[in-house]
């Protein structure tokens, strides 16, 4: 009873603070964020204070070893648990008219255990200011559930280096008790994207404000002082003042929302249902104007938020169509129950991520949410149905169950990357989704993790401290190489099983935290209770794919039947200085088939063995190994063994599944760059493509010479490998042409509809005629009437070409349509199109428009600045932009954002020169100070693939020419 005593009586007075002192608080926050923002208040401390009661600056030079105090380790002390919080925030949509700056004003109460007797409490904050003395502890007041007196508070201090504020007692916490912190604070609500931040957009020619949040993964202390580790789940009350008119949104259900005045200001008081027990960054609130969709499928209330004109044109009936199907799926998937009341799904304007499982209220970018016919792609439908079942997934898998620390964050994210394929296949049986997780995720990962800079999926705790080093984990690996592997484990152990260990697994760890190894046991105790055979345990079998970087080649001899595994490297001559505790050996699971018949599968448990039914005798039979990439490994085989493949897919391609020839090619490519096979046997793998149809290898195919022309468009190599990709893709271009009735009509299936945008693309980009004739028409078309007759699949191939075939005129019409477009996918291919100019000039004014956020949204920059990178004619406009604005980019645009890798693995995917090397090592050299956040790693990345580069273009440049050379020559 005492609990729920605490509970109705906070809720009750939650607001009252928020009236009292907000008006002292504005009045002085151009003192107090002017400091701020320059990190040199007097209440911070800097990072080699032992903070003992006096205040320094954060500028202050260390001068000698750090002590060894709590508040200089990154983690938070092992002695006090919260149980319960309660947090009133009031966000201000308009400046302060003194200072200039959106504040939030904000109370927080939080219930706590102490589990070790301290005189210390150590809680996170960052960017927040607290109202009252730090000096004599005047700012917190401290309390004792058991009513018993309780040690005041000496002095507390803000430890910016730790993101901590320290309170430190004139007597103990004692073990066992409850006790309560209160606070009353301050925030900018800034547009950093990190938080409880703004978001503007103009609507009606008026500029609107709101208040949205992103905490994954560690901004929350960035709203309200908390205890900011995954696994200190509690519960939160949360409200929201806010103004008249607008709509308040959070994790939890609407209680109720009254008229109060405060400050003589009308405002609404939001009260939200406690939630259930969660991590601190699975937080949301939302202040908005926004409008709504909704309707309730078996009793959970699932709505669609977005502004009002997109809500009004249907932008959101399709997020809600499919949202209640995939629910269901997942439901019937955990075998558990959807474990909230409401699912709310908002399109935020400015959003530094995809999209972020907050539970109950998730955000996405407009992008990943929003759909309009006549706007939208294929694609575009596609990304939101995935993304879609990839934050629902989240709400068991991460929110219901959550890994203990971000060490783990692959099984969190891994996972939700491959069930999302599994919920949009509910949703939109008819796609054939499910297979594209090849080409989008195990593929894309595997030239990642071929480099020597790569990293294990699991990294130990202890190396995993700081929030830049966290943010540094939301990369390829974690997502897509974690995705690839649970891919792989769901098909060895079949999907009954493996679904059968995922229950119990989420049944026993509901509403608390666990470690990867739990899921193990669970897998473990399914395959148990089956008859399902393994080599070794499922614990064995996938430390090998865990705990180690890398993948292996698992190589083929059909003349003895030989089967052997070794680390594959992109570079075979790079140094892997990074141990590994199993050698870099894998248990593989190999499933294969023998000219057209699938056989036994086999697993290769050791380097080297022998399959006797691998042997091939006659000159017709072939072996193709890892039917449909359910494996995360290449595959190599001796040479006759290629001769007879190739043979297939010149003669009857089809007789080798769609999947599978895409895997041929990539394999054979990645094999020649590793030097594994020669290089013109890859590209022999592209001469069947003029009978080919199927999207999926020619994605492959192109996936791959995307590599080709990076090294070779600035060379002589270029033009005779256009010429030859001509004569390849004129018949498909030929064959879209027909079906589509003269370009009249849209392919009825979903991958042929992605196949006519590589059609037109390839053909367009190797000079064939009819195809620049065709786009340039479209258009003009569209600059003359006003009218835009470009199918959505085919706008952004064609806007490119066609701006790269203008000039000034199509560019700035092009940018006009950017600026005006209400749609949020349309204006995303526009400003990715504007990036295709080879007007010098033109390019460089649209890297200096990525400086204003007036112009191109923070969220946008670092993005269009690669696609600038991706054009050969702005690569070298590109990095001289990002040399020369380094610590800029990096202050404004978020060294901590999970992207932020694929600005610096953009701007130099090209390089492959000694001078763009030294480039780019003074780069790394010259920006130490300033630092690298999430693209630290990306920087050795880049590196090391450029001295790649190098080596692969002056062993391969003279036979490559010969290649496209002899190929035009002597078509097939």
């Amino acid at each position: 009873m005492a609990k729920g005593f605490f509970i109705s009586k906070a809720v009750g007075i939650g607001g009252i603070f928020v009236g009292v002192a907000a008006l002292s608080i504005i009045i002085a926050l151009s003192v107090v964020y002017s400091q701020e923002k320059s990190k040199n208040n007097n209440n911070q401390v800097s990072p080699t204070d032992g903070g003992g009661g006096t205040t320094t600056t954060s500028s202050t030079k260390p001068t000698t070893t750090p002590p060894n105090n709590p508040w200089n380790k990154y983690r938070l002390p092992q002695t006090l648990v919260p149980i319960e919080y309660n947090v009133t925030l009031w966000p201000r949509l308009k400046p302060d008219p003194a200072t200039g700056l959106y504040i939030f004003t904000g109370e927080s109460s939080v219930l706590f255990e102490c589990v070790e007797d301290t005189d210390l409490i150590i809680i996170h904050s960052n960017k927040l200011n607290y109202s009252g003395s730090m000096s004599d502890g005047g700012f917190a007041h401290l309390s004792a559930v058991s009513g018993h007196s309780v040690p005041s508070v000496n002095e507390g201090f803000l430890f910016f280096e730790t993101q901590f504020l320290v309170l430190k007692l004139n007597g103990n916490l004692l073990k066992g008790q409850l006790y309560i912190l209160s606070l009353n604070f301050t925030g900018e609500l800034a547009d950093d994207l990190g938080g409880f931040y703004r978001s503007e957009y103009t609507e009606g020619g008026t500029k609107k404000v709101m208040a949205t949040t992103q905490m994954q993964p560690t901004d929350a202390r960035k709203s309200f002082p908390c205890f900011d580790e995954p696994a200190l789940k509690s519960y939160f009350n949360i409200i929201l003042i806010h103004d008249v008119g607008t709509v308040a949104l959070s994790n939890g259900r609407e209680l109720e929302s009254k008229n109060v005045v405060i400050d003589g200001q009308n405002v609404l008081r939001t009260v939200f249902e406690r939630t259930e027990k969660m991590s601190t960054y699975l937080l949301a609130f939302i202040v908005s104007d926004y409008g709504n969709i909704g309707n309730n499928i078996g009793g959970v209330d699932i709505r669609i938020f977005a502004r009002k004109p997109a809500i009004t044109a249907g932008q959101g009936d399709y997020a809600l169509n499919i949202t209640g199907p995939i629910l269901k799926f997942f439901e019937e998937y955990y075998n558990s129950t959807y474990p909230l009341p409401k699912s709310d799904q908002i399109a935020i304007p400015d959003f530094n991520a995809g999209a972020m499982e907050n539970w109950g209220l998730i955000t996405y970018r407009e992008t990943a949410l929003l759909y309009d016919e006549e706007f939208s792609s294929n694609s575009n439908k596609q990304r939101i149905a995935t993304i879609i079942a990839h934050e629902l997934a989240h709400m068991w898998f991460g929110n219901l169950v959550t890994l203990r620390w971000w060490n783990d964050l692959w099984l969190n994210e891994g996972f939700a990357s491959y069930v999302e394929y599994l919920g949009a296949d509910e949703a939109e049986p008819e796609w054939n989704v499910k297979d594209l997780i090849v080409l989008s995720d195990v593929h894309r990962v595997f030239a990642v993790d071929a480099l020597t800079s790569s990293h294990p999926l699991s990294s130990k705790e202890e190396d995993i401290q700081k929030p830049a080093q966290i943010s540094e984990l939301f990369d390829a690996i974690s997502y897509s190489k974690g995705a690839s592997v649970l891919r792989m484990l769901s098909d060895f152990l079949t999907e009954p099983v493996f679904t059968k260990g995922l229950q119990s697994y989420l049944k026993e760890f509901a509403f608390s935290n666990t470690v990867y190894t739990d899921l193990w046991k669970h897998l473990q105790m399914a395959v148990e209770a089956t008859t399902t055979e393994l080599p070794d345990t499922v614990n064995n079998i996938m430390n090998t794919w865990v705990l180690q970087m890398g993948f292996p080649v698992v190589t083929i001899d059909t003349t003895s039947g030989a089967v052997s595994q070794k680390h594959f490297l992109l570079d075979p001559d790079s140094e892997v200085t990074t141990p590994s505790p199993y050698n870099y050996e894998w248990i593989v699971p190999i499933k294969w088939m023998k000219t057209k018949i699938i056989q036994t599968p086999k697993w290769l448990t050791q380097k080297s063995d022998t399959v006797n039914e691998m042997k091939v005798t006659t000159t017709s039979d072939w072996v193709l190994v890892n039917l449909d990439v359910v494996g995360y490994y290449r595959v190599n085989y001796d040479e006759g063994n290629w001769d007879r493949l190739l043979s297939a897919l010149s003669a009857r391609h089809e007789d080798i599944p769609t999947i599978n020839r895409a895997q041929l090619v990539d394999d054979a490519f990645n094999l020649a760059r590793a030097k594994i096979i020669p290089t013109v046997r890859a590209l022999q793998t592209t001469l069947y493509l003029k009978n080919e149809r199927h999207y999926m290898p020619w994605q492959s195919a192109l996936n791959n010479l995307d590599f080709f022309f990076l090294m070779f468009d600035r060379s002589e190599v270029y033009g005779h490998m256009q010429d030859y990709l001509r004569n390849q893709v004129t018949p498909l271009f030929e064959h879209y042409k027909t079906v589509t009735d003269n370009w009249t009509k849209v392919p009825t299936g979903h991958m042929d509809q992605y196949n006519q945008v590589n059609a037109i693309s390839l053909a367009c980009r190797t000079g064939l005629k009819a195809c620049q004739d065709l786009v340039q028409g479209w258009f003009k078309m569209w600059m003359d009437s006003g009218n835009n007759p470009i199918h959505p699949n085919l706008r952004y191939t064609v806007y490119c070409n066609a701006i790269a075939a203008g000039g000034a005129a199509e560019w700035n019409f092009a940018w006009e349509q950017f600026q005006n477009a209400s749609i949020a996918t349309e204006a995303d291919k526009l400003r990715a199109a504007l990036a295709c100019t080879t007007e010098p000039w033109l390019l460089n004014r649209y890297l200096e428009y990525t400086l204003n956020s007036s112009l191109i949204r923070k969220q946008d920059a670092t993005s269009t600045i690669v696609y600038i990178a991706q054009n050969v004619i702005g690569q070298s406009l590109a990095w001289d932009f990002v040399r020369a604005r380094w610590n800029y980019i990096f202050t404004q645009y978020g060294g901590g954002s999970f992207s932020f890798s694929n600005l610096v693995n953009g701007v130099t995917e090209r390089f492959s020169t000694e001078f763009e090397l030294q480039q780019l090592k003074q780069f790394k050299e010259d920006n130490a100070d300033v630092g690298f956040g999430s693209g630290t790693l990306a920087v050795d990345q880049s590196i090391e693939r450029t001295q790649a580069n190098m080596k692969w273009i002056a062993e391969n440049k003279e036979n490559v020419l010969n290649w496209f050379i002899e190929a035009v020559k002597t078509p097939t």
